[in-house]
């Protein structure tokens, strides 16, 4: 099998090949799916490798001092032999994974062969195919936690350990310093406790992530922002606990840790970083200083680890092994969300010049996990394929007309911005249409929504307006986590159903509401994709022509940053922002190929939202759109080109369409900025002709299903780091 090493003496890494280890007693056998890299831990000691002997020799005086001792006890040549003897030698690397059940040794008995498991131990999850890992180092990962999220188990041990040391209560503030893998996982831990964390980082990135991940301020420790956070949420008086969670040989996180502390407050250190406290600062607040060990209880004590002796519980509550299944069930009800803080996923081949990367500093990351090859939990890893339920057959394309001059009376489920803004203005100039009823979760806002655009009544009993025969179509214009379930619900009833984006958050929802199609026969459903009614577009489209062979269309969306507080942060409850409006930019490259993607690959920039999606389609074109936060406030928001057959088109945010063919502009035209026109009218136009002649839906079903799918797939395929397929049911 093949395992990294490192000779400490020279520095060298590599990926050598070593052979299995045997399955002992009170052990388990574990092939590897993901195993992570430390980024603090782990690339200090390659960086410590690289060294001079005299720099080795600075940055670990512990082992200086052994060695002095060995020199009084067996002199000069034995201990020169000895101490080069064991730097000259391959030492391993690692020690959080995530992989399968191999082998099972005897007295284990709450594991089986195939059982997914999350190890720790810098001697037993190392990074290495294959794996002996005794019974107090490994837990059985959580049903839907996936294999790359189980392999932050060990780290999350740590930050979990730090937190409990820190004896954080509801409502205290808190101060992380050094916002790295373990400050990110203190962070949101601490956020999960209902305690409010103000971070301090020197790397603005790591700031904002902080901040997306549930810190209430974040900056730099030397500016005044973190003195003023504190001071702020704290009335002065300072925080309660301090994190250390940093490196290096600055004095300044300890000197900061008192500044901002409370009296009698709590230190906590749980990175390695310099610790000359200042005796005046420490004592005139009489500060608690608490160093966290590692994982937890357990942690070094050969009984506990390698013989697998428990501490009774009565005694010792949360032990590491403890520690690491309760990381492990906060992650899986998403609790603590570790998919943001994933810089790169590299297969486990490059290894070394992932490593390499790193050091040199061409790699910047929070975490980085290696991909194993075959037997390592592939299925389980890779998310292989997004179910695209089948659509139902025989429903029906059409409903019966409706008698001429007959209004449309339509319903509004939600009238937050988006519905009062891009929606309703559009629908109160349309003749033929009434506006029946506004439903909403408070009496306030459907009465503001009923006097503003002239419904004609406003409640908010949901079931009233879906059970009232005389609405022929409902809008769902609600949170994202309520699109699914409301639209099911219309669909029983009856009702026509227009519903934005997105149509569902999860494969469970889509087949939810697809078999609402199939147990009430209706399928008068539409989605707001409203970018492929857009006049311009469509003009360009028709400009361009019908192509022959394969296409390759790129789609850039600078979505930019969102504003703190912003419901669209609420990933537990309402989904990725991808996964919110990543369906327009789909369901616009889909309609411009004019066919549905077979297969989705997505991956992620280090540190930061931004995204890169390719489809694939069953022609052979390919679309890439790249969904990007970090980008200018003033650059365009959407620009994409497409080009086949010597042919190219270019859509410049709605403004400008361009059609090339050849060496020459076959065709430009621009509008203005304030006519820029994305298709809301021509969309609500073509759902309301539907519902009054009861022709066809604007989009087949077929194809809202599929693009749901897809936007889904992109989740699934960053979190298994492989294309995904979209797989029909029939």
């Amino acid at each position: 099998m093949k395992q990294v090493v490192q000779n400490y003496k020279s520095g060298e890494l590599a990926l050598l090949d070593v052979p299995e280890p045997g399955c002992k007693p009170g052990g388990v056998l574990v092939r590897s799916a993901y195993s992570l890299i430390s980024t603090g831990t782990e690339l200090m000691k390659v960086s410590e490798a690289g060294m001079s002997m005299l720099g080795k020799a600075r940055s670990r005086p512990d082992q200086v001092a052994k060695v002095v001792q060995s020199v009084a006890t067996n002199g000069v040549p034995a201990t020169y032999r000895k101490v080069m003897g064991k730097l000259d030698s391959y030492t391993p690397l690692g020690y959080s994974l995530c992989g399968v059940v191999e082998q099972v040794g005897t007295g284990i008995d709450d594991v089986k062969v195939g059982d997914l498991v999350a190890c720790a131990g810098n001697e037993h999850a190392l990074h290495a195919e294959l794996n002996w890992v005794p019974k107090n180092l490994y837990a059985r990962v959580p049903d839907g936690l996936a294999p790359r999220h189980a392999a932050f188990g060990t780290v999350g041990s740590i930050a979990l350990q730090g937190v409990r040391r820190g004896e954080a209560q509801l409502g205290d503030v808190a101060l992380v310093i050094g916002l790295g893998l373990i400050g990110q996982l203190v962070v949101q831990l601490l956020a999960a406790s209902g305690v409010r964390v103000v971070g301090a980082d020197p790397d603005p990135l790591r700031c904002e992530l902080a901040e997306r991940l549930g810190a209430a301020a974040c900056g730099d420790p030397a500016s005044a922002a973190v003195e003023t956070a504190v001071a702020e949420l704290t009335g002065g008086h300072g925080v309660d606990q301090v994190y250390l969670a940093a490196g290096g040989g600055s004095n300044q996180p300890v000197e900061l840790a008192a500044k901002l502390s409370r009296d009698r407050g709590r230190v906590v250190d749980i990175g390695k970083c310099r610790l000359d406290l200042p005796w005046n600062a420490y004592y005139e607040k009489e500060l608690d200083v608490r160093f966290s060990r590692s994982y937890g209880p357990g942690r070094y004590d050969p009984e506990y680890e390698l013989e697998g002796r428990d501490y009774p519980i009565g005694y010792v509550r949360w032990t590491e092994r403890r520690n690491l299944a309760c990381f492990l069930d906060l992650a899986a009800r998403g609790r603590v969300d570790v998919e943001p803080l994933v810089s790169h996923v590299a297969d486990f081949d490059d290894a070394v010049e992932t490593y390499q990367s790193l050091k040199d500093g061409a790699l910047k990351a929070v975490a980085v996990l290696f991909r194993y090859p075959e037997g390592a939990g592939e299925t389980e890893a890779a998310a292989p394929a997004v179910a695209v339920p089948a659509v139902p057959r025989g429903t029906g394309a059409s409903a019966p007309a409706r008698p001429a001059r007959t209004p449309v009376r339509m319903a509004f489920v939600g009238a937050g911005n988006y519905a009062t803004s891009m929606l309703l203005p559009h629908l109160t100039q349309r003749d033929g249409v009434e506006l029946s009823t506004v439903v909403t979760t408070t009496a306030l806002s459907a009465a503001n929504a009923k006097r503003k655009f002239g419904f004609a009544k406003a409640t908010t009993d949901l079931d009233a307006v879906l059970g009232d025969p005389s609405v022929d179509a409902v809008f769902v214009v609600t949170r994202h986590s309520s699109h699914a379930e409301l639209t099911r619900k219309a669909l029983l009833a009856g009702k026509a159903v227009f519903v934005e984006k997105p149509l569902a958050l999860s494969e469970d929802e889509l087949a939810g509401v697809l078999a609402a199609v199939e147990e009430s026969g209706n399928d008068r459903l539409q989605v707001g994709f409203n970018r492929r009614f857009a006049p311009l577009l469509q003009e360009a489209r028709k400009r361009f022509g019908a192509r022959t062979g394969p296409a390759s269309l790129r789609y850039l969306v600078n979505a930019g940053r969102l504003e703190h507080g912003s419901w669209y942060l609420q990933q537990g409850t309402e989904g990725s922002r991808f996964a919110g409006e990543g369906g327009h930019f789909v369901d616009t490259a889909s309609w411009l190929l004019d066919a549905d993607p077979i297969s989705v690959y997505a991956l992620t920039t280090p540190g930061n939202e931004d995204l890169q999606v390719v489809l694939r389609y069953p022609d052979g074109s390919t679309a890439t759109i790249s969904y990007v936060t970090t980008g200018p406030a003033g650059f365009p928001k959407e620009t994409l080109d497409l080009v086949a057959d010597g042919r190219a088109l270019r859509l410049d945010d709605f403004v400008r369409a361009t059609v090339y063919d050849g060496r020459r502009r076959r065709w430009v035209s621009s509008r203005l900025p304030k006519a820029r026109d994305k298709g809301q009218s021509a969309e609500l136009a073509s759902f309301v002709k539907a519902v009054r002649t009861g022709g066809p839906m604007p989009i087949p079903l077929e194809s809202l299903a599929t693009t749901t799918a897809a936007t889904l797939a992109v989740q699934a395929g960053l979190a298994g780091g492989a294309p995904v397929t979209l797989a029909t049911a029939r």
